[in-house]
């Protein structure tokens, strides 16, 4: 499951608990090693190639990856003025990235004082996620931000009723929806679309990226932003819900078994960024570098 993000365990609004007789910590980052090859490319080059990252899980937020110095490619990094504090991990030093005629300011980060409890961090660098062109795992192009290793989604059929109205309108009604679990978030209900009126859906510009499940586009209903999604072509893993729509309850209202749904606390989380210039043709392609 992911560990520090939406209902996770070290999340703030995890909704489990430890069976520890003490309240633990506010705040607990957990690091690790990834155990998994991951580049960095940029300039139409790889600056950064490791089987050494470092994964880190800090409340709220996606895992980060922190690469060791030594598996940098050497000059890709200036150093810049400026710097930040981490609240937890102290001085943050900032460097611009430069490879072949391309660079970018405060692309990437060094924490440079570490506390000793936070030494696994020591000589390592993150990469922004939005500044660098790409980031792969093997030869598999990761989108959207670094994939956490205890994530997981499943998948189930089900004959619940699920009704979604606008107003006085009917926008889907189906007995056979499928509910995806996924680690840390509420379920979600995704329905097929003979099962939900079309003229009801406008589409919307803006696109979201998902490692797990690919490419999301977005629908207004009514006067309701961005009320539902589908991944019109998801990835391999989670195909069954390619071209279904889902629906956001805070947006509209979703009955399951006439019982209205509401958005869980603690769903939020801060993204790094949407990849920069990730196309259609890269998400559906086979993710090759």
């Amino acid at each position: 499951m992911g560990l520090s993000w939406q209902q996770g365990p070290l999340a703030p609004g995890a909704v489990g608990r430890f069976l520890v007789p003490e309240p633990l910590p506010a705040r607990m980052l957990f690091a690790e090693p990834l155990r998994r090859r991951m580049r960095v490319r940029f300039g139409d080059t790889w600056i950064a190639d490791s089987e050494d990252v470092v994964l880190l899980h800090e409340p709220g937020r996606y895992p980060v990856a922190y690469f060791p110095l030594g598996d940098i490619t050497t000059g890709v990094l200036q150093p810049g003025e400026h710097t930040t504090r981490h609240r937890d991990l102290g001085p943050t030093s900032w460097y611009t990235v430069r490879a072949g005629t391309q660079s970018k300011q405060r692309a990437a980060w060094q924490h440079t004082d570490l506390p000793d409890h936070a030494r696994d961090l020591k000589e390592r660098v993150a990469f922004a996620w939005r500044a660098m062109d790409a980031f792969y795992e093997e030869d598999e192009r990761i989108v959207g931000h670094a994939a956490d290793s205890y994530h997981r989604i499943d998948i189930r059929q089900t004959r619940r009723h699920l009704l979604v109205r606008s107003g006085d309108g009917v926008v889907a009604d189906t007995t056979r929806p499928l509910v995806l679990y996924e680690s840390g978030f509420a379920p979600r209900w995704y329905v097929p679309r003979d099962d939900v009126e079309e003229s009801a859906l406008t589409p919307v510009e803006g696109q979201t990226f998902c490692p797990y499940k690919g490419l999301a586009s977005y629908y207004d209903i009514a006067g309701a932003r961005r009320a539902a999604w589908s991944y019109e072509d998801a990835w391999t893993e989670v195909r069954r819900i390619s071209g279904l729509v889902s629906f956001e309850p805070d947006e509209i209202e979703v009955h399951l078994d006439d019982v209205r749904l509401s958005l869980e606390p603690g769903q939020s989380v801060v993204s790094h960024g949407a990849d920069r210039n990730l196309t259609l043709d890269e998400t559906t392609a086979v993710r090759q570098p």
